[in-house]
């Protein structure tokens, strides 16, 4: 415990029970703990939760107001991706360019030496290479390594993820030990910032200027009905298609430059290949060759065995030992080697 005394964290805190705890145990492991919660583009409803939680510890506590920052730069960039026919994953831009990108430079200013977040997940230092790995939390359903893949050697030296080696069922027994009255508090929906995880209504707000409807048509290019906008729909879907048909059919593809979605069977979802762009490799070093490895194509999906090939500049191709449904562009296919994550890349195609 000595040896933390003079070490400065600031503990990213939402008012759930996840990053209270983390801000309890590294106040019990020594450290100067200091409370920040970022107020952001729809507000945050946790306040007076993360407040009572910082009196119950007995520690300092700030508000960061990133309103503008977080609409810039996930608010838009979630909008542009669905005008655009895609489905994006807002946490891993946010991870990467609020959390552990503005924060953790606030926190430095602070004077800090680490930035903590409840996010479960492994961050450890390897001594054979001389790097910094993300592994897997212990709790196989909770695990959010998927969510942290663009990490790097920079960030990850200043980073303590202090629920790495618990499970949520000891999150919650802990949190209770230390007083922390959220210790029973639902999980948070899934996107922070929409609201009853009604998109529909969410995009609507906010691009319905910009949303024009279109045809439905199926794999022979025949017009089966039409829909009332690229951004309302997603490779997989098949309800609210809004279009009467004689059977079961799905999205399989979407073509926002003609505006034109393809509707087909649940087999027609079914591919064993795929391109992934925007690389990132926690190690830093760039794929020169194939790999064997495992992919999470969502961050709900289980891990799939597969070859990795490098394909031209910034992207590579990912060969399948067994057809993987609904892949979808936007979303991210994460890279593992057991419980390694070696990187991973938005899913182009």
């Amino acid at each position: 415990m000595i040896k933390n005394l003079k070490k400065k964290v600031v503990v990213a805190m939402s008012g759930g029970v996840d990053s209270s705890l983390a801000a309890a145990l590294l106040k019990e492991e020594g450290y100067n703990v200091l409370g920040v919660t970022i107020y952001h583009y729809e507000g945050n409803e946790n306040l007076e939760s993360v407040e009572q939680a910082a009196q119950n510890l007995k520690i300092p506590w700030h508000v960061l107001d990133f309103t503008k920052e977080f609409k810039n730069i996930v608010i838009d960039y979630f909008c542009q991706e669905y005008l655009t026919g895609r489905t994006p994953n807002p946490c891993v831009v946010c991870n990467l360019k609020i959390k552990f990108g503005l924060l953790l430079e606030k926190a430095k200013s602070l004077g800090a030496d680490y930035l903590a977040t409840g996010h479960y997940a492994i961050n450890e230092y390897d001594q054979k290479s001389k790097k910094f790995l993300l592994k897997r939390g212990v709790d196989e359903n909770k695990d959010q390594s998927y969510f942290l893949y663009r990490l790097n050697q920079e960030i990850l030296p200043c980073v303590l993820f202090p629920l790495s080696k618990f499970k949520k069922s000891q999150t919650r027994e802990l949190a209770k030990k230390y007083g922390l009255k959220n210790y029973k508090k639902e999980e948070s929906q899934e996107i922070c910032f929409i609201r009853d995880d009604n998109y529909r209504k969410f995009l609507t707000q906010h691009i319905k200027d910009t949303v024009k409807p279109g045809k439905f048509i199926d794999k022979e290019g025949k017009i089966l009905g039409e829909h009332q906008g690229i951004p309302f729909y997603t490779i997989g879907q098949r309800k609210r298609l809004g279009v009467s048909l004689n059977k079961r059919m799905y999205v399989i593809e979407i073509n926002s430059h003609q505006n034109v979605i393809t509707l087909g069977d649940d087999k027609d979802l079914y591919r064993d290949k795929l391109l992934v762009k925007d690389l990132n490799f926690i190690s830093g070093d760039k794929l020169l060759d194939s790999i064997k490895a495992e992919v999470k194509i969502r961050y709900n999906s289980k891990k799939s065995p597969a070859i990795i090939s490098p394909y031209g500049e910034d992207r590579v191709l990912i060969n399948f030992e067994k057809p993987q449904r609904a892949i979808t562009p936007g979303q991210s296919a994460v890279f593992y080697q057991e419980d390694t994550v070696l990187g991973g890349g938005i899913v182009e195609g």
